[in-house]
């Protein structure tokens, strides 16, 4: 078995090896990675809010907040002091990231912008790190970000270049790409990762992570989700995915990111207790944790901290960053 390295001349052709070997072997190559780059008893519990649910402008199939589909109404920004209790129930429940989401199609400049940069330094001012997905932004909106105290901002790229065409019409793979520039240029964590299920090939999976693992440095976060069939969007239909493509997902993602902490994100309730294991097994050490994730189920708390428990697992310690206007 090769040693694992931190490496980023992936391409799509050598990605594929890796979903082409044996279930077996593949994990076993995970797990040797996860082990040298990261304490593998330790898992990190990320909490994500909707602080802006529904009347997205955006036409992602996969999404029941595309006001398109007249899946869900539109709701305003949550007033600031709701955002903060959720943050406190998420922290007093172990969680050590707190992530926040609007339903927008990209950030615009004034009050609503305002108040999420207020809810980023009082979340930080809690001990706990913070993430937000606002959609695609500026330089001097990310640095603003940054300057309340930003841990990390989640951009996906979904999929590979080709088949995202094919989910969604009202925003480029380079306009996504640019928007990751943007976070890292501020020196603020990337979180990008994808979803699996949406029809795509092998290959899409592996062109997909090629893009991600090219990257220098890596993405310090990775979700892997898997597709949850929302009725009313165009992909309600679609048929599920085996369970093993979604653990190989996973184990390429720690292959090709060593680094990363690799989360396994959307989809997570409809996986059996053994798949979870499995999943751990593969390199995942991130999940969403909390009963809800934007419009999805996610598994309740309690059960998530019973299997790690015992499995022996012991949550991450948050690692919140100091403003830049503090230093």
């Amino acid at each position: 078995m090769n040693a694992p390295l931190v490496r980023h001349d992936w391409t799509a052709e050598k990605v594929q090896a890796l979903f082409d070997l044996p279930f077996l072997e593949l994990l076993d190559r995970a797990r040797a990675t996860h082990k040298q780059f990261h304490d593998a008893g330790k898992v990190q519990l990320a909490t994500l809010a909707n602080i802006k649910p529904g009347g997205c402008p955006e036409d992602c199939s996969y999404c029941p907040q595309a006001a398109r589909y007249k899946t869900m109404k539109s709701e305003a920004l949550l007033p600031t002091e709701e955002v903060l209790r959720q943050a406190q129930v998420a922290k007093d429940a172990g969680a050590s990231r707190f992530c926040m989401g609007a339903a927008w199609r990209k950030v615009r400049d004034g009050a609503q912008f305002d108040r999420v940069v207020d809810m980023v330094e009082k979340v930080n001012d809690m001990g706990i790190e913070v993430c937000v997905t606002l959609g695609m932004l500026k330089p001097h909106q990310i640095q603003r970000l940054q300057e309340a105290g930003l841990t990390a901002y989640n951009h996906n790229l979904d999929t590979s270049r080709e088949h995202y065409e094919k989910i969604i019409g009202t925003r480029t793979y380079d306009d996504r790409l640019d928007t990751l520039q943007h976070i890292r240029d501020a020196g603020v964590h990337v979180c990008a990762g994808g979803i699996v299920g949406l029809g795509e090939k092998v290959r899409d999976r592996a062109e997909l992570l090629a893009t991600l693992a090219s990257m220098n440095p890596h993405p310090e976060s990775v979700p892997i989700n898997k597709l949850v069939r929302a009725k009313g969007t165009p992909l309600e239909e679609e048929p599920e995915i085996d369970v093993f493509d979604y653990i190989r997902t996973i184990a390429v993602a720690r292959i090709t990111m060593p680094k990363a902490k690799v989360r396994l994100a959307a989809g997570r309730r409809s996986l059996s207790k053994e798949a979870r294991v499995l999943a751990f097994q593969a390199g995942a050490n991130s999940i969403f944790y909390g009963d809800k994730l934007l419009t999805t189920p996610n598994p309740d708390a309690s059960e998530d901290r019973a299997l790690m428990d015992e499995l022996g697992l012991k949550p991450m310690a948050p690692q919140p960053r100091v403003p830049a206007k503090a230093k």
